[in-house]
């Protein structure tokens, strides 16, 4: 574990300051991303504060991708489900599932409701292709949760990981009803883990896409299906009489498409 002195650890605060507070466009993580659920501060707001909670200085940290010096910090603070939870996330970014899954159920032992440690716990078990007990995490976490879209949105990919693209279009379907964007997120500084890693992408690209046009959202529709058809979607020939994409007949972007037929890259 890094130890920071404290002349070093004033020396990152002050560099924190300068720059974003989101983890910016990609993730470390080859797996889950980290989906917006609790806002940073902003850094030029930290500056004006005199007394910086060893919470906030960790969450300084996560957003500097310092996830070490934030393991460190959080282990300064007091001991509740949200710092447990987001010592599981730093442990997470760094790839350390087996630390973070810990920190993820001890989290839960603190506050059996606590809705992001449940779902995040839910994603180590979809890390692991374990889909049935990522579904049991989720539908938990549903219960009890605010952020109902994200957590949708992982038990859809949870049922399309067992090929039951039935549940996977409802979920998902239930996720773009509450928040529209929730596809659209990139990473962010959180308490929830949202997953990214879809095996399949095509299909999954495709489901997207049928998603998008029936809900009027045009451009997503043709962005995603051009994305589906350049991974090599199976029943290309099929997907102009698709009932979803009726509403997108007379869209010259979706003319066009079909006219070029992508092929896969």
């Amino acid at each position: 574990m890094i130890s920071i002195s404290r002349a070093r650890l004033g020396c990152c605060l002050a560099v924190s300051l300068v720059g974003s507070a989101s983890f910016g466009q990609q993730n470390p993580i080859s797996s889950p991303d980290l989906q917006a659920s609790a806002s940073l501060p902003h850094p030029s707001d930290v500056g004006l504060r005199p007394n910086i909670t060893p919470e906030l200085r960790g969450d300084i940290f996560m957003a500097r991708k310092m996830f070490r010096e934030a393991i460190d910090t959080y282990r300064d603070a007091p001991e509740t489900a949200a710092t447990v939870n987001k010592i599981g996330i730093a442990f997470h970014q760094l790839l350390l599932l087996d630390q973070a899954k810990k920190n993820y159920e001890h989290a839960i032992k603190l506050d059996p409701q606590y809705s992001e440690a449940i779902n995040n716990l839910g994603t180590i078990y979809y890390a692991q292709k374990s889909y049935r007990r990522a579904i049991g995490c989720y539908k938990r976490a549903l219960r009890y949760s605010n952020w109902g879209a994200s957590i949708y949105a992982n038990l859809g990919a949870a049922y399309f990981g067992r090929k039951d693209y039935k549940k996977a279009s409802e979920n998902y379907e239930e996720a773009l009803k509450l928040d529209p964007d929730v596809f659209e997120h990139h990473s962010g500084f959180g308490t929830l883990m949202q997953e990214r890693t879809v095996e399949e992408r095509a299909t999954f690209h495709l489901y997207l896409a049928k998603m998008y046009a029936k809900s009027g959202a045009n451009e997503r529709a043709l962005i995603y299906l051009r994305k589906a058809l350049e991974e090599g979607v199976k029943d290309r020939k099929k997907i102009p009489d698709m009932p979803e994409f009726v509403s997108l007949k007379t869209d010259p972007g979706f003319k066009q498409l079909l006219a070029e037929d992508p092929k896969p890259l």
